[in-house]
């Protein structure tokens, strides 16, 4: 083999290697604040007391809680230097520039330049970024929940198959969805609306109790009366109540065959959910506003659910496949939150949620997907849809959706 044949790799017994390729980086992180006009504010009409303030936010006296008058969402963008895009999404319902201000002003430049084909590393990597400032909740998580879902859904992109593919594989081609939420302003009229879904196939109906104005027990009996002895009934009971009062409703639900009981009480007293969870006889589910595993495994150790209830807007995927994981491990059913959002992240739970084995249930928040299913478009054939009582999933690669015109016209794209 002469000199000339050894740098070229030729010759007997060489071995043709393939040149590396440098890898693909990440070029811009974007972040869009998205509002979408609503008729009718979440949760149904204004009650007395209630009115719009002037950052256009409506208290619920049921609940203390503040909710928006729009559908509000953060939409962030991902670009690579070779021309991939990846989408994700996050809660943007209160204060939406301060998630937009921590994408820009912490996430953005730490991820520019970085390979982005590993997004469970990424989102370890951000996690850290923060660890003594406050870092594991609030929106620093919601903002890294934004990122993980487009660098899954880019990671996908690249390789041209379904998220859930990246996940380990769909067990579920539908998903069965319960009705959430009968935004209507009596009662009778609650009870009809249930009725015309219940006719179009729906099986499961949530009620929010804090817009119960005749109280819960009477909502449930006349959905009971209403819907049958078959329908699935569940309550929503929004944080509100103490241990003790959360049991005494719970127990007065359970003749009218409560499925079961959402957020009985305060989510950080731990204690007294599971004081609950053993003080009553049907299921109780919680979840919603836990972003990781460190916030989860304590609840779960205390016995505190038998539903879990995670919202990828606020867990990402990476999160939300370990939420999945633990509740598995302590024999607890997963039955994903859905909340305001534009379309992307709730695709990327349903890729996440058909490689869970325990899956009962999806929340379907009917109010919000059905008029949004516009913002988003299909990668490959089919779009995700909910019919019939299920939900079905996109085809195509990544999270199987993308912004449609009607939403990058939105964002100003």
């Amino acid at each position: 083999m002469t000199a000339s044949d050894r740098q070229s790799g030729e010759g007997r017994g060489a071995v043709n290697r393939p040149r590396q390729q440098r890898p693909d980086r990440i070029a811009r992180v974007t972040a869009h604040v998205v509002s979408i006009p609503r008729d009718v504010p979440y949760l149904g009409p204004l009650r007395d007391g209630e009115f719009v303030n002037r950052a256009g936010y409506i208290v619920r006296l049921g609940n203390r809680t503040l909710y928006p008058t729009q559908d509000r969402s953060i939409v962030l963008r991902i670009d690579t230097e070779q021309g991939l895009t990846g989408w994700g999404e996050t809660y943007g319902i209160v204060a939406p520039g301060a998630v937009r201000a921590i994408v820009d002003d912490v996430l953005a430049p730490v991820l520019e330049g970085r390979d982005p084909s590993a997004p469970a590393v990424i989102h370890e990597d951000l996690y850290d970024l923060m660890r003594v400032r406050g870092f594991f909740g609030g929106f620093y998580l919601d903002a890294l929940a934004a990122v993980d879902i487009a660098l899954w859904d880019l990671l996908g992109r690249r390789l041209g198959v379904p998220v859930s593919t990246l996940l380990g594989g769909r067990r579920h081609d539908r998903i069965p969805a319960y009705v959430s939420g009968l935004p209507r302003a009596t009662l009778p009229e609650r009870v009809d609306f249930a009725r015309d879904w219940q006719a179009r196939g729906f099986a499961g109906f949530k009620f929010a109790a804090v817009v119960a104005d005749d109280g819960a027990e009477a909502e449930i009996a006349a959905l009971r009366e209403g819907l049958g002895p078959k329908a699935s009934i569940m309550a929503d009971l929004h944080w509100k109540n103490s241990a003790a009062e959360a049991i005494r409703l719970i127990r007065r639900l359970e003749p009218h065959g409560l499925a079961f009981a959402e957020a009985p009480c305060a989510p950080e007293d731990i204690l007294g959910v599971a004081e609950v969870a053993r003080g009553v006889g049907v299921p109780i589910a919680l979840g919603e506003e836990l972003r990781t595993v460190f916030e989860w495994l304590p609840r779960l150790q205390h016995r505190c659910m038998a539903i879990g209830q995670p919202e990828m807007g606020h867990t990402g995927i990476t999160e939300f496949l370990r939420i999945g994981a633990l509740c598995h491990a302590h024999h607890v059913a997963i039955m994903p939150h859905a909340a305001i959002g534009v379309g992307l992240f709730m695709a990327a739970s349903l890729q996440a949620a058909s490689a869970l084995q325990k899956l009962p249930w999806h929340e379907y928040q009917h109010s919000i997907f059905d008029p949004n299913l516009r913002l988003t478009q299909p990668t490959g054939r089919t779009h995700m849809q909910c019919e019939a009582g299920f939900y079905t999933l996109p085809d195509g690669p990544g999270l199987g959706v993308e912004p449609s015109a009607a939403l990058l016209s939105e964002m100003g794209a």
